[in-house]
């Protein structure tokens, strides 16, 4: 997952906190003096972000300012360029606080989230609704094909208008105070979600006193499982939590069937009631964004999400998903058939229900392919799979990692790498969190603490890019071993990184991950591919004990169960996409039942009983966390067909065929938002893709179409 540097919206301006007294200077408002820029996280203190931020504030305002009065004509360098390059002690501010509010997250940081994000939104509102700013932008922007401007620069002013207009700039005085009281209340709504997001899984624990009943669970599972019991005080017991290291394990494994369904049902109820209820929640947003759209000229909150994007549409972005959604459902009904025909073969005496499909999934992985995941994991400890990524990049890209142990860092366990290039040059700075806290969100991502540009006089500023994770620790005695989809999850985001680390587009606003939201996960789910491709994966995954190459016989089950279970996790994506659409096509006038709308977008999409959305609603983060994805989790499919497409070109040619990837380096990596994003696509591949080679790449078998009109999904519930 892209984490995109914050999302914007409005409010009250509270009281800040003092600095304090004494000689001390606030490490925001003078150089870090650091090595690469790097911020100087030890000497940080909670006092040090509002008054920093109160700063930035009234620096930035002066910058708009002076653009405003600036009574030159304006043109690209007095009035776009001078934009990007203003409010730079803001945004440091805010890129450090908005990392840590979500890896150290504690009551300290909380606090001044609700006061920093809404002043943070308001000053955005304030510049985005400057109708004297917006009228130097309009005036660029209506002579932009008589100034001589290259393609990149030409674009910028396209996307600046429209980011204008977008955020209210043709509004009437009266509408924008709607629209501000709209983003403020929105951003108030996204840390009440959040909040009660992460309290409600940090509540939850499942206490087990007897080790029998841990049958089937791996050692190293179990062993991680008395450590967590014997740190939360109950030593001599084991306790598993909601977080993924721990809740998968036991799904997948556990031959205990009633502590399944208990820590099935507990994850899919998160947040669902009790003081951490985020249904009602989800109604204010819901109702908020509908406003929102509709004061902006569009049909709903879908059709305003991606009207900016590559899909245009919420219907060409629900067609795409109902070209994979019956293939993945016809093959579900094949793997039920499979485990209900090895449950019966045990004599378990059940039905397959949602919190057996993990573990029978497991079991005829198992019985087909003779693969069991716990002898794999032990070829993936985390150190030999950062390798793996760290040879992934030299051997495409010719970058080179070296760690900087007494680089700053924001906890004992982050990682910081200086990157170089073939000449030795420096490329960029890259961090790594990868191990669950209390104190971090679920999930991974990667987001930058510095972004690169580089100045019409040639000043550059190289990337700070980070990857956060909530991987599988290490235990007593053993590494921290990674299952299949962490392994996975960690080349995705080091795409991410790759992505922000090699950007050579000059702007701030097109530099590195700033790009459309639906061509983001181009670079993360490309490099994916490699993980488990056998020219590289016999490099770097070795046997944590005996330090063995993982052998030809087990590379090769892994590559004939490469597209086991893609029924059920493709079933489970494509409906969670498909849920988040129609959320952002409704337009409610009152509250509707939350979990009532789930069923029967489930009902109308004839979900299969065994398999529940990948996220439901009130644990649905990237929709309800913030608008970062909302109406625009379709992206991960979209960027699919064109990352299994691209992907199908390295097979072709070779995975570190150096012309090939010269190739997507120069026209993906380095170029960000500087080009339109198909144009980009088509240059690399030669075609616009289709989404044939991403079923090839699942394994999935394409259904006969039908008529259009019967494809469509109808709209269900609300108004």
């Amino acid at each position: 997952m892209f984490k995109p540097i914050l999302t914007l919206a409005v409010s009250i301006v509270l009281p800040l906190a003092s600095q304090g007294a004494g000689t001390r200077t606030n490490p925001f408002l003078e150089p870090y003096n650091t090595p690469f820029n790097i911020p100087p996280f030890e000497k940080i203190q909670y006092d040090d972000y509002l008054p920093a931020l109160e700063q930035g504030i009234k620096d930035y305002k002066a910058e708009i300012d002076a653009i405003v009065r600036n009574r030159a004509t304006p043109d690209f360098d007095n009035t776009i360029l001078a934009m990007e390059q203003a409010g730079q002690l803001l945004n440091r501010v805010m890129t450090v606080f908005s990392a840590l509010d979500e890896t150290e997250s504690c009551p300290e940081m909380v606090a001044i989230s609700e006061k920093a994000y809404p002043i943070y939104s308001q000053v955005n509102d304030e510049v985005m609704m400057n109708s004297a700013l917006f009228q130097r932008v309009k005036q660029v922007y209506d002579r932009r094909n008589q100034m001589g401007l290259d393609p990149q620069q030409l674009l910028a002013v396209e996307k600046a208008y429209k980011r204008f207009t977008r955020n209210g700039a043709l509004l009437s005085e009266t509408d924008k105070d709607k629209l501000k009281k709209l983003n403020t209340e929105l951003t108030d709504l996204f840390l009440v979600f959040n909040k009660n997001l992460l309290n409600d899984t940090n509540a939850f624990q499942l206490i087990v006193d007897d080790k029998s009943q841990l049958s089937g669970i791996p050692a190293s599972n179990v062993a991680q499982a008395a450590d967590d019991a014997a740190a939360a005080g109950h030593k001599g017991k084991w306790m598993f939590t909601l977080h993924a290291p721990s809740r998968l394990p036991l799904l997948q494994y556990a031959d205990n069937r009633e502590l399944r369904r208990k820590m099935y049902e507990a994850y899919i109820n998160l947040a669902s009631s009790g003081k951490n209820d985020n249904k009602p929640v989800i109604n204010r947003i819901l109702k908020a964004r509908s406003e929102k759209a509709r004061l902006l000229g569009f049909e709903n909150f879908a059709s305003y999400a991606t009207d900016d994007v590559m899909a245009k549409t919420p219907e060409a972005a629900e067609d795409l998903l109902l070209e994979i959604w019956q293939p993945a459902v016809n093959r579900v009904a094949d793997e039920v058939k499979e485990m209900q025909a090895l449950a019966d073969k045990e004599g378990a005496g059940i039905k397959i229900e949602p919190w057996d499909y993990y573990y029978y999934a497991e079991k005829v992985r198992k019985d087909k392919f003779d693969l069991n995941e716990d002898e794999v994991r032990a070829y993936f400890s985390l150190d030999n799979v950062r390798e793996g990524i760290f040879s992934m990049a030299n051997r495409l890209y010719g970058v080179k990692f070296t760690e900087l142990p007494d680089a700053p860092k924001y906890n004992p366990e982050v990682k910081v790498y200086e990157v170089t290039d073939e000449k030795g040059e420096h490329v960029a700075v890259f961090m790594t969190d990868y191990f669950p806290r209390a104190s971090k969100r679920q999930g991974a991502w990667m987001s930058e603490f510095q972004g690169a540009f580089t100045d019409p006089d040639g000043k550059s500023q190289r990337p700070i890019v980070f990857n956060v994770g909530n991987f599988s620790r290490p235990t007593a005695d053993t590494p921290a071993l990674l299952t299949l989809d962490e392994v996975e999850t960690m080349f995705h985001e080091f795409g991410h990184g790759l992505h922000g680390m090699l950007t050579k587009a000059k702007l701030r606003s097109q530099a590195g991950t700033n790009v459309d939201r639906d061509f983001v996960e181009l670079p993360s789910q490309i490099h994916e591919h490699w993980a488990l491709e056998p020219e590289l994966l016999k490099t770097y995954a070795r046997h944590y004990k005996t330090g063995e190459v993982i052998p030809d016989e087990l590379v090769k089950k892994l590559e004939a169960a490469s597209t086991h279970n893609q029924g059920f996790a493709t079933t489970e994506l494509v409906g969670a996409a498909l849920l988040d659409l129609q959320f952002g096509k409704l337009n409610p006038d009152g509250d509707i039942d939350i979990a009532e709308f789930e069923k029967n977008v489930a009902s109308t999409l004839k979900m299969p009983a065994e398999v529940q959305f990948r996220y439901r609603s009130p644990y649905f983060r990237h929709v309800f966390g913030s608008d970062g994805y909302a109406s625009g989790y379709y992206t991960y499919l979209w960027a699919e067909v064109l990352d299994t497409d691209g992907f199908e070109l390295f097979k072709e040619k070779g995975i570190f065929d150096p012309a090939t990837a010269k190739k997507f380096k120069e026209t993906v990596l380095e170029s960000g938002g500087s080009v339109d994003p198909m144009d980009l696509y088509v240059t690399f591949r030669g075609h616009r893709p289709s989404v044939d080679a991403l079923l090839r790449n699942r394994g999935l078998t394409p259904v006969k179409k039908q008529a259009p009109k019967q494809d469509k999904l109808p709209q269900v519930g609300g108004k």
